[in-house]
């Protein structure tokens, strides 16, 4: 490996920013727990892809571009928070729909609504790619080869893929559900206030 890459900073810096709490993270919590685990492993894959794709995009310079074009970062920025507000409302919605304290957990939603879902929110996050973008190029020598370039996107994406896929996996243990369950309205409410901060401050963000 070339001595000038620096793949432990790139994976230890890409942990915290995907194990940290946030719109993603907190829409697998909430999916594992109401709809189940094969509908969580679908929302984390999805963000897995989306993931990979802007890794990609990262690698290729899109970054830069993206930082330098206010115009492209705008439609991100007003995609991005509009996805999270529609989410918060969503959220709402279920706080105070009939039998939100007591009502069984939902039926499975369909993987495939729940992998565009992941995909989705992770694709209108311009701070992604702009995150991955300074990461490269503090931890990537500027005359990086095609192969070591490669290898740091499928290494971050496929550690991506493990926290996000172990995230779907103990958030669906039937113990957390059944808690989810006894306090479905105050987990919604906190989706919700969540979700709806996060949209807000990527749109009134500078």
């Amino acid at each position: 490996m070339d001595d000038s890459l620096n793949l432990p900073l790139i994976l230890g810096a890409a942990f915290v920013a995907v194990a940290s709490p946030g719109p993603g993270t907190l829409a697998i919590a909430k999916t594992s727990m109401s709809a189940g685990r094969r509908s969580g492993l679908a929302l984390a894959s999805g963000m897995t892809t989306g993931s990979l794709v802007l890794g990609i995009c990262a690698a290729l310079g899109l970054g830069a571009l993206l930082a330098a074009n206010q115009v492209f970062f705008e439609m991100f920025r007003y995609a991005g928070s509009g996805y999270l507000l529609y989410l918060a409302y969503k959220s709402v919605r279920s706080m105070f729909s009939r039998g939100a304290d007591s009502g069984p957990v939902a039926a499975p939603v369909s993987l495939r609504s729940a992998y565009w879902t992941g995909l989705a929110i992770h694709l209108t996050n311009p701070k992604a790619i702009l995150f991955l973008g300074a990461l490269y190029a503090l931890g990537l020598p500027a005359d990086v080869s095609p192969f070591w370039l490669a290898v740091v996107v499928v290494a971050v994406s496929s550690q991506t893929m493990v926290i996000l896929h172990g995230y779907a996996l103990l958030l669906s243990i039937p113990g957390v559900m059944k808690a989810y369950l006894r306090l479905k309205r105050w987990f919604e409410g906190l989706f919700a206030l969540t979700f709806g901060a996060a949209g807000l401050r990527i749109l009134l963000s500078r």
